[in-house]
């Protein structure tokens, strides 16, 4: 459930409100059905405002009689405070009846609607799932007079296909394409992505075609658009088809001067969630030899995969080489990596690493101490932990970690233990040197056997003749000594297949 308005009825709330949203780009939050407390050095006069607005006591118009019954000003930015403040706190039910609501006073008071406050009632009720309510509205905008040109045709195309409706935005598009000419190579990302949520590589790639037709040139944005349509697809259905489909398409790009970087991150990326080591080192070498150098992203997401996969002086090299390289990358690669390292247990990596981040002089160690002790600590390393402790507070760094798992007494230590061997000689099952004796003679014995038997059913072939079936009718000789196969391939093809003869073996008994 997401929020967008709270409307109320009070004339100057209304005309703040209204002022406020087109003005603001709205904001999608999920709602939380616990209470958000406003901080201690809030305004009295918001404090009030917030309580009478986030009250479930009521309808609407015990609503509109608190409002009217506040004694100060609603300014727009008190108004503002109190969207912000209380946007976690509406459900999505009474949010949607008010919002029917307040169009409705739109129209009955004969008040005008901006093409930007349409944009924002179009979005709000596609993210509601109430997308036959949107068009209704774009349909019947005269009635709110509101006229459909191409900055509304856009806003509802927008909509619709930031939720995976391309199909009902392609029926906008054909019923009002003379209103959108000059906005054609919007329309077309947006119907592009619409297709793209929904997986539809097909639809997609058709797209793709009709805006090279109307002279529109695929730019970086709609082409990794298709990648991660087209990586998707394949994520689900082929992985194995990832890498030469994404590089036919880069290939695609260069031919309209659009650099790949970005989009073999994208792949990079799916090869990860697939696991697939190989492949993405070999895409980063390519990045490498190509004329799309990687950046920091490009090197941790081989990293990432490389340490999942335990090639732990595997990732080591891939680290070493981007910073040989002089690539500086964000805290946010160090904080990952270190955290997927302590999940393996490899805390020994984990801190090499974090040496390699306070070498790189980057900021921001909190999050990496809070994970590296309360971790050396329940591994059984206490002086580590404490000496990691004794730096940041050096450092001036508060922890968030309490300072108790540093006592032996109160942290319990996990230490990971493989299974242990269970040694014959030991074991209450094992059974004597007799029971052995006897069971390898039994199994001498049956192999004896089968070889016995082996050789008494084997066939010696004494001579071979080839008899003509008509020949073999008038033969009176008994065939008790004799084999007669009338399928010569039972022992290997040869020119009696063609002569169609059959094969007389004479077999020793």
């Amino acid at each position: 459930m997401e929020f967008k308005t709270h409307v109320l009825f009070k004339s100057a709330w209304k005309c703040s409100w209204l002022q406020h949203m087109s003005t603001q780009k709205p904001q999608l939050l999920p709602v939380s059905l616990h209470s958000t407390l406003l901080p201690m050095s809030a305004p009295p006069q918001l404090q009030e405002l917030c309580s009478t607005v986030m009250s479930t006591v009521g309808g609407l118009d015990d609503l509109e009689l608190s409002l009217n019954k506040f004694k100060d000003s609603l300014t727009s930015s008190l108004v503002a405070q109190a969207i912000d403040s209380s946007k976690h706190e509406a459900h999505a039910r009474r949010l949607l009846s008010n919002g029917y609501i307040l169009m409705g006073d739109i129209k009955k008071e004969g008040r005008v609607m901006d093409a930007q406050t349409f944009g924002l009632v179009a979005d709000s009720l596609v993210k509601l799932g109430k997308e036959d309510e949107a068009l209704g509205i774009f349909k019947n905008l005269e009635k709110y007079k509101c006229p459909i040109d191409e900055f509304t045709a856009t806003a509802i195309i927008n909509a619709l296909c930031s939720k995976g409706h391309a199909k009902r935005a392609e029926g906008v598009v054909w019923h009002h394409k003379d209103k959108i000419t000059s906005t054609k190579a919007c329309i077309y990302r947006s119907l592009l992505y619409g297709w793209s949520v929904q997986r539809n590589v097909k639809e997609a790639r058709r797209i793709i075609k009709e805006m090279k037709a109307d002279g529109v040139v695929p730019n970086l944005i709609c082409y990794n658009t298709f990648l991660r349509c087209l990586c998707e697809q394949n994520l689900k259905h082929n992985p194995s088809g990832l890498v030469p489909k994404d590089l036919n398409v880069m290939m695609e790009m260069r031919s309209y001067k659009v650099f790949p970087t970005l989009s073999y991150n994208i792949l990079l990326s799916c090869l990860g969630k697939t696991r697939r080591v190989k492949e993405s080192c070999q895409i980063l070498e390519t990045m490498k030899n190509s004329d799309c150098t990687p950046d920091w992203i490009s090197n941790y997401l081989v990293a990432w995969v490389v340490f999942l996969s335990g090639r732990f002086g595997k990732g080591k090299e891939v680290v070493d080489q981007m910073i040989g390289e002089g690539l500086v990358p964000n805290h946010k690669f160090y904080y990952s990596l270190i955290g997927i390292l302590c999940g393996v247990e490899r805390v020994n990596h984990a801190l090499e690493l974090f040496e390699k981040m306070k070498r790189s002089s980057l900021e921001g160690y909190r999050p990496v101490y809070d994970v590296l002790i309360p971790k050396l600590c329940r591994g059984g390393d206490f002086g580590k932990g404490k000496e990691l402790w004794d730096e940041a507070t050096c450092m001036g760094i508060t922890l968030q970690c309490s300072r108790d798992v540093l006592d032996p007494s109160l942290t319990e230590v996990y230490k990971p233990r493989r299974p242990e061997k269970i040694s014959l000689a030991d074991s209450s099952v094992a059974k004597s040197p007799q029971k052995i004796t006897k069971y390898v003679g039994k199994m001498k014995m049956r192999k004896n056997a089968l070889q016995r038997r082996r050789k008494r059913n084997q066939i010696h072939v004494i001579s071979l003749t080839f008899v003509s079936p008509t020949i073999l009718c008038q033969m009176t000789i008994s065939l008790d000594h004799y084999t007669v196969y009338d399928q010569p391939g039972q022992l290997g093809r040869g020119k009696w297949e063609k002569l169609g003869a059959v094969l007389l073996v004479l077999r020793v008994s």
